[in-house]
């Protein structure tokens, strides 16, 4: 009995094909079988579409595989958080989905730097023994989540700057420069990613951390704990985005990343911006840039300590740096104006 010949016989007669038909029609093993299936994979007459449960065998023609890729529209897996490189995750994700297939040459690009930089993110942060994925397309957009169940992106931040509580973790994150290895990193993933979607959500312990550039703003939520970190990544398949212009908005001349226009949210918390030490955290790293722009929405005030910190004693250390101020009321500009006529 020549299987190899009865296989792609019935690969041409049914389109597409699975080692089970092959065990039906033969009486042999799975595993008798499955042999021949590698051997015709490997000598580039057929191939293997799809994952797990959903993946079945195809003829090797251009024309049969897009039509086969054009099914497959959502992929998961779980993968060992050992020696992974990102951009062969993506390239298999292409392989073996249409979730590529006929999009917008900038969509395409935006997707690949989000989702080898979130993954890359989870590889090497997250501490984590599994990562789980879930890439997937519709008519409108493509969405990505990417989840590990590792120390948790804030808690790292925390630990790895000393900070107090989520809160202190999320502003520092929103600085969009900062990063807990920065041998390894500059910092960059987190901050272009959010600017690239429509949607980028970073779930982690109690707190969830929403950009959302339809409405232009990043909001913060409580949640039923996190354990580890969940990021999802939305982006229109109209998007008239495109990636090149995005750096070259947030970048210098020289392309180094020296430029921002990211609000620093001073989200209220239980404690007023009263001292020197809450001042200090603030602007750790900040000089990293051009502009800063300080947002005091739902600030009721800050004390004459964090102000002339931040006002007189930073800025003067860095007197090139321009900070504009954002939503502040009276009292604010009132302790503002007050330490810096002092210097």
């Amino acid at each position: 009995m020549n299987i190899e010949k009865i296989i792609l016989t019935e690969i041409t007669n049914k389109k597409s094909l699975r080692v089970a038909d092959i065990v039906k029609i033969t009486g042999f093993s799975r595993a008798y079988i499955n042999r021949f299936f590698k051997k015709l994979a490997e000598e580039g007459k057929i191939i293997l579409i799809g994952k797990a449960s959903k993946s079945s065998y195809i003829k090797a023609t251009k024309e049969s595989i897009r039509r086969k890729k054009n099914n497959i529209l959502e992929i998961k897996m779980t993968l060992m958080n050992q020696n992974l490189s990102e951009d062969l995750i993506l390239e298999q994700i292409k392989r073996e989905s249409g979730i590529f297939l006929d999009i917008p040459n900038n969509i395409s690009k935006i997707v690949d730097y989000a989702f080898t930089e979130m993954l890359n993110n989870a590889i090497e942060h997250s501490q984590s023994n599994n990562i789980e994925i879930l890439i997937e397309r519709d008519e409108d957009k493509i969405r990505f989540d990417v989840i590990d169940k590792g120390i948790g992106i804030f808690k790292n931040i925390i630990q790895k700057r000393k900070l107090k509580n989520n809160l202190e973790a999320i502003q520092e994150l929103t600085k969009g420069k900062q990063t807990t290895a920065p041998k390894l990193h500059s910092g960059e993933g987190i901050f272009f990613t959010s600017k690239l979607g429509d949607t980028l959500i970073i779930q982690s312990s109690n707190n969830k951390l929403l950009y959302n550039n339809i409405v232009e703003d990043v909001f913060v939520y409580n949640i039923k704990k996190v354990i580890g970190t969940r990021v999802t990544f939305i982006v229109s398949l109209n998007s008239r985005k495109k990636i090149d212009s995005i750096f070259r908005e947030y970048s210098s001349n020289l392309y180094d990343f020296t430029k921002t226009e990211v609000n620093v949210k001073l989200y209220k918390m239980a404690a007023e911006y009263i001292s020197r030490s809450q001042a200090k955290r603030l602007t750790s790293g900040l000089e990293k840039f051009k502009k800063i722009v300080l947002d005091f929405d739902k600030v009721e005030t800050v004390g004459q300590g964090f102000a002339d910190e931040v006002f007189r004693v930073w800025q003067n250390k860095y007197p090139t740096i321009k900070i504009e101020i954002k939503n502040a009321n009276k009292n604010i500009d009132f302790m503002i104006a007050r330490v810096k006529g002092n210097r």
